[in-house]
């Protein structure tokens, strides 16, 4: 074991509980004085197809336990995903189906195997939480319910605001930070990852781990990215991110936009160079990071040739295009531009294609194999995909 801490603390915003330098029951205390890997827990609740950049800070910490020899305890909710967390809404969440969080659940998955270790046995174990949330009975539901008090709950942010505004609050929504505490009791974690709004949650799971007889978990705070306008938390809703699962130039061309005041912290939260001795210059830093962040989900060749792209333009080596001038008229559907483009072989298979879920619009999932689209405006600079390797970019 490690007694070098410094990939512990990189990039990290808060561990607790913390009683300073000197405290005997610190995590580097535990981490050095047990005698098996601890258990490293990680949450992430399939309510859409895709993960950010954003969403890959705890994954990659998860990793770094990895390599220190501990157990990673990916957690995939696929029984709290139906309620959905609370945490930072104004309104209630829309409850998904199983079969939607199943299939959100594979795409998660795919998406964080260039991070996680999952080949080194004992390292990594995937767990759904529906394996006990769902044979929780009413008795047992009672319990969890009287560890809080509805004035605790609604201390939680998200919960006080809409109180404050007259918001609908639903009781169901009560029952998500108790089902995800539980989940720690359940895979008995020493460690719980998160980001810095999941502080509420994390300190249920320490509270539900000790009202079960068992030593409550550290929790560890990641801070929350900005998005790559520089003003605002990375979301797709915004438009502000770069998904993992985006074709290599994509990536790259997002990545070397990167306002200069972001650069260390993304340097920091999603690489493990060091911070020492990067470009001084931030267009050579951007550069540097893009290429960066490339070659780690894609490997370096891929990262050489985003790069040539981005110098010539955009036009050597980048994603083929496809002009919209080709489609006779519109409005016209998706499907018959799948076609079109040659990404498919016929509307038909383009069609059969949307239902099976392998067709996106820039990382955005499309389920309606009906959808269409009034004017070639809609698709302008858009890149359409379909499966994992088939790209290209919409253009006039």
């Amino acid at each position: 074991m490690t007694q070098s801490f410094s990939w512990l603390h990189r990039g990290v915003a808060e561990i607790f509980p913390h009683n300073g330098d000197n405290d005997p029951e610190s995590l580097e205390k535990r981490l050095l004085n047990s005698d098996c890997p601890l258990r490293i827990k990680l949450g992430i609740d399939p309510t859409g197809a895709d993960i950010h950049l954003g969403h890959s800070i705890p994954v990659r910490k998860l990793r770094a336990f990895q390599d220190a020899g501990h157990t990673a305890v990916l957690i995939i909710g696929d029984f709290t995903a139906r309620i959905g967390d609370p945490t930072g809404k104004s309104e209630v969440r829309r409850q998904l189906t199983e079969a939607d969080v199943a299939q959100n659940a594979q795409t998660y998955l795919d998406q964080v195997r260039p991070i996680l270790d999952f080949d080194t046995p004992g390292r990594l174990e995937v767990r759904y939480n529906s394996e006990w949330l769902s044979r929780l009975d009413l008795g047992k539901t009672l319990e969890l319910l009287s560890t809080m008090t509805v004035g605790q709950m609604l201390a939680k942010e998200g919960f006080a605001e809409r109180y404050k505004q007259e918001s609908p609050i639903f009781l169901h929504e009560f029952l998500y930070p108790l089902m995800q505490g539980y989940d720690s009791v359940a895979v008995e974690a020493d460690v719980e990852l998160g980001g810095t709004d999941q502080k509420f949650n994390i300190a249920v799971g320490r509270d539900l781990q000790r009202h079960f007889g068992l030593k409550p978990q550290f929790g560890m705070l990641l801070p929350i990215l900005i998005g790559t306008d520089g003003v605002q938390k990375m979301s797709k809703s915004l438009g502000n991110y770069v998904g993992l699962g985006e074709h290599p130039s994509q990536k790259y061309q997002k990545l070397q936009g990167i306002p200069d005041n972001l650069l260390s912290q993304y340097f920091e939260l999603l690489t493990d160079l060091s911070l020492d001795g990067l470009p001084e210059n931030p267009r050579h830093a951007q550069e540097f990071l893009a290429w960066e962040i490339v070659r780690q989900y894609h490997g370096e060749q891929a990262a050489n040739e985003a790069k040539e792209a981005a110098k010539s333009g955009g036009k050597e080596g980048a994603l083929p295009e496809f002009s919209l001038a080709a489609v006779p008229q519109f409005p016209a559907k998706l499907a018959f531009i799948l076609g079109a483009t040659g990404l498919c072989k016929s509307t038909a298979e383009g069609k059969r294609k949307i239902q099976e879920g392998g067709v996106r619009i820039n990382s955005d999932k499309i389920a309606d194999a009906d959808l269409s689209f009034s004017t070639p405006d809609d698709l302008y600079d858009k890149v359409l995909q379909v499966g994992k390797k088939n790209f290209v970019r919409l253009v006039k």
